[in-house]
């Protein structure tokens, strides 16, 4: 399969490259490195050399509980705190593209929810983002277009206005015609 991103073909590039491209992945399991503290996993971000408005403080300034637990290993945090380190440690990368995979993964509904809040501070940022995730209600309401895939094939496509929820629940589990 080939994926293009800017017009390159990134499947056989390093994903050191690809961040340099400004293609940057927040991992479903979030995939912090568990000897390091907060501010060194965020700083790791950085390695990606792309200049832009993410820095350590404007993180910080996103999620403000991070200043306080920047000292901490990652393997000391919440669930919800791991999740803001890892979507820290990727805008650090100040991407162009921000892929999502299963962000609400395992947190509580009000930390996903505060979660899908700071999307909207991040598209602000010129910032385009792709949501991988099962939480449709969530997904919805940050959403400019939906994409529902089954199988590997898009089965419905379109703006969030445009279907019902049940609607894309058929589709996603093949009930029906969608």
């Amino acid at each position: 399969m080939r994926l293009d991103f800017s017009g390159t073909a990134t499947e056989a590039l390093a994903a050191s490259k690809i961040a340099t491209m400004g293609l940057t992945l927040v991992p479903e399991g979030r995939r912090l490195f568990p000897s390091l503290t907060v501010e060194e996993n965020l700083m790791i971000g950085r390695s990606s050399g792309r200049s832009g408005y993410w820095n350590l403080g404007r993180v910080y300034e996103l999620f403000p509980a991070l200043p306080e637990l920047a000292p901490r290993e990652v393997t000391k945090l919440s669930g919800g705190q791991q999740q803001m380190v890892a979507v820290g440690r990727a805008l650090m990368t100040n991407p162009t593209l921000l892929l999502c995979d299963e962000i609400s993964l395992g947190l509580a509904p009000v930390v996903v929810k505060g979660m899908y809040e700071k999307f909207r501070q991040i598209r602000s940022q010129g910032i385009a983002i792709v949501i991988v995730e099962q939480d449709i209600s969530q997904a919805l309401a940050v959403a400019d277009r939906i994409y529902c895939l089954r199988k590997g094939t898009v089965v419905l496509a379109g703006r969030p206005a445009d279907f019902t929820r049940d609607r894309i629940a058929d589709a996603y589990f093949g009930i029906g015609a969608a």
